[in-house]
């Protein structure tokens, strides 16, 4: 029994060093039964996941101290004006119309890249074009011009159960093409302030950096989602919860990129708050989940349908609303126009309502989707009635806007000495395409003229 014991930990030791070509001479089969393998649909979708490489380029801001007339005196000579750096990164994409060249990522994978190049899985390169990309659900659509493209055939991620087995199968680390394996861990994530549309797939697949826009596969070969994030203690790495977008949104997404090149979100026009059991017992409810309306806003789809403040979302066309962040989902894929069929409970009777979704009132802009000189800004309406007035809410150090002296918290008065109070007014002084533009801003308590060239 003794030698038995030291034989069994001998062989335990040395396993871990017995050459290679020993299980390389191991059969395929036992009894006559083949060995199970990922290997076939390995082999059928590994061709349809692409690397992606970006180089970019951000400004940097120089510094405010060498400005400063004291500090000059000391440092005369020294160059101070901001510099560009170039930015590069890696990801991965999956080629969804071998026909047209699409090839779906991530839109934070692409995001400020002024050059795109993707690697197929025999090393070949290619430089894409943005077609576009929805940073609010991170979704962003790729267009090659290549011959020898193969696509994946996407599934119907509302079939997904969790305890399916999934492949996930990306670029890690910049690695080249990697394959994990994983179950589906759950469904319907949200909440978890990684993107403003929410709707995760939860795997334990192993996803790491560079895994973004790569693919997530049931074992039938078809693409149940696209990867995405994942959830790490201190940047550590994957600790086994990794998140991807359900193909059925991206593909929602998908299709208003390739119309419009952009998303054009409707809007429903309500606050709304999730049916806790406190608020399920106060309305005499005997519901375990919900949406409570909290408030419905003036003039809205929400309004018109006949919504009002305390009623409860149970469904929205035949399919159960669990939660707030769920019901935004819904809104937030919906076009302009589409119905909404709603059952909501009403002082403990069920009531059937219809909204149509609006045009989502803008409220605030990026600076250069008005004006190359305002690049960097970010502009906000804000306030209600007469109150109403544009704040500079953001301004990136370095950029255009920047360089002509806007600041964050700057109120916009007026703009080549017209008032302007919208968003709308701006966009039409601002959009004479004069060379120059000459703003009247109040910063504090002061107010000063910014000529913006």
């Amino acid at each position: 029994m003794f030698k038995l014991k030291w034989l069994l930990v001998l062989v335990c030791c040395l396993a871990p060093v017995i050459s290679s070509a020993v299980f390389a001479g191991l059969p395929a089969s036992v009894d006559g039964n083949a060995l199970p393998t990922l290997a076939p649909i390995v082999e059928r979708t590994r061709p349809a996941v692409v690397n992606i490489a970006t180089r970019g380029h951000v400004n940097v801001a120089n510094n405010p101290l060498l400005n400063d007339p004291f500090f000059k005196r000391f440092f005369r000579g020294l160059d101070n004006t901001p510099q560009r750096r170039e930015t590069k990164s890696l990801g991965s994409g999956v080629v969804i119309d071998a026909k047209k060249g699409f090839i779906v990522t991530n839109h934070h994978v692409v995001h400020g890249a002024d050059k795109i190049t993707i690697t197929l899985h025999h090393g070949q390169q290619y430089e894409a074009t943005l077609v576009g990309s929805d940073p609010e659900a991170d979704v962003a659509l790729l267009q090659v011009d290549v011959d020898d493209l193969m696509a994946i055939p996407m599934a119907d991620s509302e079939n997904l159960r969790v305890g399916d087995f999934v492949l996930a199968i990306g670029n890690p680390f910049g690695l080249g093409q990697t394959v994990t394996s994983g179950i589906v861990s759950a469904l319907g994530r949200t909440g978890l302030g990684i993107e403003g549309y929410e709707d995760f797939i939860q795997t334990d697949a192993s996803i790491n950096p560079g895994n973004s826009g790569g693919a997530l596969v049931n074992l039938k070969g078809e693409l149940v989602g696209i990867n995405t994030a994942i959830l790490s203690a201190g940047g550590a790495g994957n600790v086994g919860i990794g998140f991807a977008i359900p193909i059925n949104m991206v593909s929602q997404i998908v299709d208003q990129l390739i119309e419009y090149g952009e998303v054009r979100r409707g809007m429903l026009g309500v606050i709304m708050q999730n049916l806790t059991p406190e608020l399920s017992n106060a309305f005499g409810l005997d519901l375990h989940q919900g949406v409570v309306i909290s408030q419905v806003i003036k003039d809205t789809a929400a309004e018109e349908a006949g919504l009002k403040a305390g009623d409860v979302v149970v469904s929205i066309n035949d399919t159960p609303v669990k939660s707030a962040s769920a019901m935004r989902n819904v809104v937030g894929m919906l076009r302009v126009g589409d119905e909404m069929k709603m059952t909501v409970i009403r002082e403990n009777k069920k009531k059937k309502l219809v909204a149509v979704i609006r045009t989502a009132n803008e409220e605030s802009v990026e600076g250069e989707k008005v004006h190359a000189s305002l690049a960097g800004a970010k502009i906000e309406q804000t306030g209600e009635g007469g109150e109403v007035h544009l704040v500079v809410t953001e301004v990136k150090q370095g950029s255009a806007a920047w360089k002509s002296s806007l600041r964050k918290g700057d109120i916009i008065l007026s703009v080549n000495r017209r008032l302007v109070k919208t968003l709308d007014d701006f966009r039409k002084v601002v959009g004479e395409k004069d060379k120059k533009i000459l703003l009247n801003i109040q910063r504090g308590r002061t107010a000063l003229f910014i000529l913006i060239q």
